[in-house]
């Protein structure tokens, strides 16, 4: 049980930590969350750790104004949920009376969700981050059902990143032959490096690696109290290095020598939560036949080469890998198509397919017809009279049966300059 008086020492002492050091960006979603602010509902911003979610919290304090506490600090552990009214008594004297709440990884909390249901009965507003999508649980979805919107925050987006390096193209750009070079080169940066910020600020590839395993022992060993730690970290080997490709948890099972795939299934689950790696289905309109075909999997973003795993080197993977979180952060809901050929990704939008994507890295004599085939099937299927080959430099148009496909740069896609 802490004392108020050492409850007193962590809130002054965090709030001399409100203003974000270094170099900040502004993020994508911010003007979303900030519009939220309308409403009574309680705000969650979920994320992988180190993404940057802390610092969002403080610009929109900075807008907001409202009162802050972070239970990572260690002295929580031994923090009960007895304990919240004693907390907020603190930072009513240290704060005073505030109307917006900001709580930072407060999943590490057991029953959090009781203190802050009460809260926002009382007429509060409250922002919360963590970082495990099981944040979000049955229970918490219980009690809150209907109370609470969902922010998700990624690593940075291609145009954060360029942000981040002090740089804000727009479309005229692509006039300058010498300015579309330098895009062409922070997109290569970008490939390599991927959008961690603290990665970005020291380059420093043990900082990746003690990230990675502080999320695989906290988020998803010690969380869901895995005894087979050499299990998790041999499938987040094979999943790294099956980055963009289909799996299926029966294979997972043979390569693991695990008695069943329902516990391939449930470890993957874990990294799914802990926002590491991300499942893709299969598009079926039947939702049982789409639950059991193979899936594809996706890395978080492209940084984690640098953890010693056995990523990918194939650069058209790792485009599409790009490609598969910029969907994400844009709140798509995409698929892969397959029947007799394959394409990429298919985009439903309410009850049809709105938009089918191909990704490669080159398009020429050795895989165009594959590609072509793959997306003219997928646009065939779902009656789209146009589709998009995305490559690493290509810029084209092809007639393709009564459509059009349009080939563009993956960077310039990801800036939206078409």
């Amino acid at each position: 049980m802490l004392t108020k008086s050492v409850l007193s020492d962590i809130v002054e002492k965090q709030r001399g930590q409100r203003t974000p050091k270094g170099q900040i960006v502004e993020r994508q979603i911010l003007s979303g969350v900030l519009r939220s602010f309308g409403d009574n509902r309680i705000l969650v911003l979920t994320g992988i750790r180190r993404c940057g979610k802390s610092t969002l919290l403080r610009q929109i304090m900075r807008k907001k104004g409202g009162c802050y506490v972070n239970f990572e600090d260690e002295r929580f552990i031994e923090f009960g949920v007895q304990e919240f009214e004693k907390l907020n008594e603190v930072l009513i004297e240290v704060y005073g009376e505030q109307d917006v709440y900001f709580f930072d990884e407060i999943q590490n909390i057991d029953k959090f969700e009781l203190f802050v249901r009460r809260l926002q009965d009382d007429g509060k507003k409250i922002v919360i981050t963590g970082s495990n999508a099981s944040l979000l649980s049955k229970e918490f979805g219980t009690r809150l059902t209907g109370r609470y919107k969902q922010f998700e925050l990624y690593p940075f987006s291609f145009r954060e990143f360029l942000a981040f390096r002090n740089i804000n193209p727009d479309k005229s750009w692509l006039h300058s032959a010498g300015r579309k070079t330098g895009l062409i080169k922070m997109f290569r940066e970008y490939e390599r490096s991927g959008g961690m910020p603290e990665y970005l600020e020291n380059a420093d590839p043990e900082y990746i690696k003690t990230l990675y395993e502080n999320i695989i022992y906290r988020d998803v060993i010690a969380r869901y109290a895995i005894r087979k730690q050499k299990v998790v970290r041999g499938l987040s080997n094979i999943l790294a290095s099956n980055m963009s490709s289909r799996f299926t948890y029966n294979s997972l099972r043979r390569s693991l020598n695990l008695s069943n795939a329902i516990t391939a299934k449930e470890y993957v689950s874990y990294l799914s939560n802990s926002y590491i790696f991300f499942e893709l289905l299969r598009f079926d309109f039947s939702i049982k036949r789409q639950l059991n075909m193979p899936r594809k999997i996706y890395a978080v973003d492209p940084a984690f080469r640098e953890t010693g795993l056995s990523f990918t080197a194939d650069r058209g993977r790792i485009l599409e890998n790009i490609v598969f979180m910029e969907l994400k952060r844009r709140g798509k809901e995409a698929y892969y198509f397959s029947e007799k050929q394959e394409c990429d990704f298919v985009i439903r939008e309410g009850g049809r397919i709105s938009e089918a994507i191909q990704v490669c890295f080159e398009l020429n004599g050795n895989n165009r017809q594959r590609e072509i085939g793959g997306l003219t099937a997928a646009m065939e299927k779902f009656k789209l009279d146009s589709g998009l080959i995305l490559t690493s430099e290509q810029d084209d148009e092809i007639a393709a049966g009564g459509g059009k496909i349009s080939v563009i740069p993956v960077w310039k896609w990801l800036l939206g300059f078409k």
